[in-house]
């Protein structure tokens, strides 16, 4: 009979979980959380979309800040003069020529926003023997002195640059938690030139111009800005993303050479191409694959743009679209192929002894 209670009270009790009034259920949070919350609001109603149209003065803004970020290839080959960029070089040209005191900001999209530090003794010395600029000098006070610190003592003395005593942990602090045995470099932003200026200096001297694949390496990245700055062109072009950027490796590998030939950072390389060739250059990539040997082409004066690939899958499908012809180096024996720096500095001797 007990037993018999107690499944009845069970079954009432089971009864009334959910129900108005019983605090054990979950009051219908649990079905209302099921419902449908009503349809996807249009992309330009959401204010994280990209596509969101907020306050027309703020758009405008907006509009503005992408179109001086967008500056290296806003123009497609279309608008240079005709449907197929066939109009007048004179005014696809005219797109490369700075304007006198125009303000330009450096970069497609400015100054690098983010610092470089060198951290450690050897790299320290390194980076001080290469000539690298430097914004500041730190040192841990009571750093326990070696040859190395003392020879580092002696390049700033002869730089002029100051060594700031810090703590260890406020060094600890400013680099990171990196290992900085005691003493490191703070290097101010890199400086990119702007690829219409790059573009124009080509145009005005019939020069060459080295644009990057996403070359990826820091240390091919400064051989190639070594080998640019050797064989007298007048800049190279990187791409914003998928690329090495100029930080302390790249500028040592360099060997100090960025601080004398333009390096400028394309938005878009492929649309850098299109205008360049639209504006008159002739666009070689190199691939190892073509049949054409660069030493074959017949006419190299003019301004030329030598398109070098990336370490590993060499130039990407639209730059090889971009490109008005390939050219290979030719190799002897078992090698395949050269290293991305070393193909840019044979291709560069090459163009500089044909073009003398």
């Amino acid at each position: 009979m007990a037993g018999n209670s107690a499944r009845r009270g069970a079954r009432q009790r089971g009864r009334g979980i959910g129900s108005k009034g019983n605090t054990a259920g979950s009051g219908g949070r649990v079905r209302r959380g099921l419902e449908g919350r009503g349809p996807t609001p249009k992309a330009e109603d959401r204010v994280w979309h990209k596509a969101y149209r907020g306050d027309p003065a703020d758009q405008a803004g907006s509009d503005r800040g992408r179109t001086e970020s967008g500056r290296s290839g806003s123009t497609r080959s279309g608008s240079l003069g005709g449907p197929n960029g066939s109009g007048s070089t004179r005014s696809a040209a005219a797109r490369f020529r700075p304007a006198a005191g125009s303000g330009r900001p450096t970069g497609s999209g400015g100054r690098s926003k983010t610092a470089d530090w060198v951290v450690g003794r050897n790299p320290v010395w390194e980076a001080l023997q290469a000539g690298l600029p430097v914004k500041a000098a730190y040192v841990v006070e009571g750093a326990q002195r070696d040859d190395r610190l003392r020879d580092i003592f002696q390049l700033t003395a002869a730089a002029g640059l100051a060594l700031l005593e810090v703590s260890r942990a406020e060094l600890d602090r400013l680099t990171g938690g990196a290992v900085h045995q005691g003493v490191a470099l703070h290097l101010p932003p890199f400086d990119y030139a702007h690829p219409d200026d790059v573009l124009a200096n080509a145009l005005a001297s019939d020069g060459v111009v080295v644009a990057c694949d996403q070359i990826t390496d820091p240390h091919n990245l400064g051989a190639i800005v070594r080998s640019a700055a050797a064989f007298g062109a007048v800049g190279v072009v990187i791409p914003e993303r998928r690329s090495a950027q100029l930080t302390a490796a790249a500028w040592k590998a360099s060997a100090g050479a960025a601080a004398h030939v333009a390096v400028a950072k394309a938005t878009n390389l492929n649309r850098c191409l299109t205008d360049a060739a639209a504006a008159g250059c002739l666009i070689l990539g190199l691939a190892g694959e073509a049949e054409e040997e660069l030493a074959q082409i017949e006419d190299l004066s003019g301004p030329i743009v030598l398109v070098v690939g990336s370490e590993g899958s060499g130039l990407s499908h639209l730059v090889r679209q971009h490109c008005d012809q390939l050219v290979r180096i030719p190799l002897a024996g078992p090698v395949e192929s050269l290293n991305a720096s070393v193909a840019a500095g044979v291709a560069l001797y090459e163009l500089a002894q044909r073009r003398r």
